[in-house]
This record gives C-alpha cells, sequence and structure tokens, in this order.
C-alpha cells in the first residue's frame, strides 16, 4: 500500500532470436586446409615471427598422403566462399570453422558441407560482409589459364547444397578466385616461371554457369596463382624449394588476355618450379607452409626485391622430398625475435 503505483514493465508473450553471430567475438584467424579436407581455425597470433631461412615451427599434422594446401587470414564473422572440383560454390562463416590447436590436424570439411561423392575442396576466399556490392566481382582462374569475371551479388543466395560458380572444361579446374572492383589489373603466374598482366575488362562479365575465355597461353605448364593490383604494389613469388623474391609490379607490362607472359623468375633445379604468386606492400609478414606442415613466419623486409628474372633467395630450408605447399601474407606482429627463437627449439626437442 505505501509504495503500490503502476507496473512501469510490460510483461507480453514473445519469442526473439539469438544469431550465433551476436555471441562470437570477432577477431582475426587463420584458416587452413589440407588436400584431403581437413579444415581447422586458429588465432592469427598462434606463428611467431622468425629470420628467413629459417626451420619454421611445426604447424598443422597431417597423415602421410595428405599435405597442407590453403592458408587464409581472415576474420570470424566473415563469409568463406569454398569452390570445389565440380566448379561449385558453398557459403559458411568463419566461426563455423572449428578451432584447434596449432599441432592438430583438424576437421574432415565434408562434416561442415553438404558435398556430394568424390567432391573436393581446391580454393577458399573470405569476402567481408561490407565488401557486397553491384561493383564487386568475383575473378576466376583456372589450371589451363581459362578466367572468367562474375558479378559477387549472384553467389549471395546459396543453398546448403551449394551453387554451380564456373563450368569446367575437361581436363580443367579450379585454381584460384579473387575480388575486383571492375577497374583492377590482373596477373597470372605460370609453374614455368612467366606471368601475363592485363586489365579486368579485358574479359567481359559473364553469367555463373559461363565456363570463361583464355586468360593466358601455358604453354604446356599450369597457372599456379593469380594476384590483383589492389592487394598491393609489389609482386611476392615462391617456388617450391623455398626460394622467393619480390618485384615491382611495374615491371611486368601491360598485356592483353591470352598471351605466354613474360618472365617473372628464372626456374632452375636448384629452386624449382614457381608454386605460389602474392601481391604485397613490403610491410607484412609471410607465412610460408610445407608440405610436411612445417611452417615458417617471417617479415617480408628480410625477402630480397629483386628483377623479374633472377631467382630470388631462400626463404625456407625444406627437407628432402618436401616442397612448399602455400604461403599467406598476413599483418605483422610485434614479437620479439628471442620468443620465436625459443619456440622454435622447444618445438625441435619435441
Amino acid at each position: 500500500n505505501k509504495y503500490g503505483d503502476k507496473r512501469r514493465t510490460e510483461i507480453i508473450q514473445g519469442t526473439f532470436d539469438i544469431e550465433d553471430e551476436d555471441l562470437i567475438p570477432e577477431e582475426d584467424v587463420i584458416i587452413s586446409m589440407t588436400t584431403n579436407g581437413y579444415v581447422k581455425r586458429m588465432p592469427v597470433d598462434t606463428y611467431k615471427a622468425q629470420n628467413r631461412g629459417g626451420k619454421g615451427v611445426k604447424g598443422m599434422a597431417t597423415n602421410n598422403d595428405d599435405v597442407v594446401k590453403d592458408i587464409i587470414n581472415m576474420s570470424t564473422h566473415d563469409d568463406l566462399l569454398v569452390f570445389t572440383n565440380f566448379g561449385k560454390v558453398y557459403r559458411m562463416k568463419g566461426y563455423n570453422i572449428p578451432e584447434f590447436g596449432r599441432t592438430a590436424k583438424g576437421l574432415p570439411i565434408v562434416n561442415l558441407l553438404n558435398m556430394d561423392k568424390n567432391e573436393n575442396v581446391k580454393t577458399m576466399i573470405s569476402i567481408h560482409r561490407d565488401e557486397v556490392s553491384e561493383k564487386c566481382f568475383l575473378f576466376f582462374v583456372t589450371k589451363n589459364g581459362i578466367v572468367k569475371r562474375t558479378k559477387i551479388t549472384e553467389f549471395e543466395n546459396i543453398r546448403t547444397s551449394g551453387k554451380i560458380a564456373i563450368s569446367l572444361r575437361d581436363d580443367d579446374e579450379l585454381v584460384d578466385v579473387k575480388l575486383t572492383n571492375g577497374e583492377s589489373e590482373i596477373l597470372l603466374a605460370a609453374s614455368n616461371g612467366k606471368a601475363i598482366r592485363f586489365d579486368e575488362n579485358d574479359v567481359r562479365e559473364m553469367g555463373r554457369t559461363a565456363s570463361g575465355v583464355r586468360g593466358m597461353n601455358v604453354d604446356g605448364a599450369h597457372i599456379v596463382g593469380v594476384t590483383t593490383s589492389l592487394e598491393g604494389s609489389k609482386v611476392l613469388v615462391v617456388t617450391e624449394y623455398g626460394y622467393g623474391k619480390i618485384s615491382p609490379a611495374d615491371e611486368y607490362r601491360l598485356a592483353h588476355r591470352g598471351g605466354k607472359g613474360v618472365k617473372t623468375l628464372n626456374v632452375t633445379s636448384k629452386n624449382g618450379d614457381l608454386v605460389a604468386i602474392k601481391a604485397v606492400e613490403g610491410n607484412e609478414d609471410l607465412m610460408i607452409m610445407t608440405s610436411e606442415g612445417i611452417v615458417i613466419r617471417l617479415p617480408m623486409e628480410q625477402v630480397k626485391e629483386a628483377g623479374r628474372a633472377t631467382q630470388g633467395v631462400r626463404l625456407i630450408r625444406v627437407n628432402d622430398g618436401s616442397v612448399v605447399s602455400s604461403i599467406s601474407v598476413v599483418d605483422k606482429t610485434d614479437e620479439s625475435e628471442e620468443t620465436a627463437q625459443t619456440n622454435e627449439i622447444e618445438e625441435s626437442q619435441g
């Protein structure tokens, strides 16, 4: 009676939804995947910066017949587009990838996606939710040098069973997919050490199920990677035996699609075939992973800047029978060299 007044809140019958994304903190992570389809998520600071030429630390346990092929730096709230050998695409959030320790093998990605029998993941690309617009394109590149450009809006609504992303021709497979803005320059690199640079508008806009047009005459080799002018002003290349270098992007003359390209690296028996190409600014950290699952992280300043026709410097020592399987460019950390060397010694001692 003394404190009685009308209730200030209203009690109603109703429901509300809390999305998983609202409960998960946004953080930068590393997504890694093997050729047998084992995938996992790790914090981006899992690996400490080291000097070039080091042996690295164990990054991922693999079976004898399995090698690590993809390392992606993204946010837990970014979308991950997963492209397969069937030319299909699947979409999932970064946090949907389970988190594992540094040396864990991970989880088969077939447990996360509704994939068909004999369907294997070939490449993945992260999409930030604010990047989707009518001026954004996905640029597809296949092993035999076929390219295609499709608006990203055609990949917004993807069912759990996936969608056709590109119609592949016989004996061809998807190598990589890049985001472009309609005004980008494309740089394709082949295993024979040659590269070609052309304007993305040389490739007309096509539908989601189109097969594409010739982007580079690989001349018996195969495409190992693609990069765009949006990603950096310098070009980083790495060979299968752990050699690499950085060259200015301006050294690659602007040509038309379909040519054989110019020499981007002097391929020899010492450094091996070209296996990766990335556009960088030169102030990042470089992560290199070998087919044994060994990872090294080193400052980009330690990668030599040289002309197109040189063979580069050794970035990581690979063991006999092992080759570089993938590379990733991540933001620089302030970890001390002493801490990095201590971690390396601890890992080598088991």
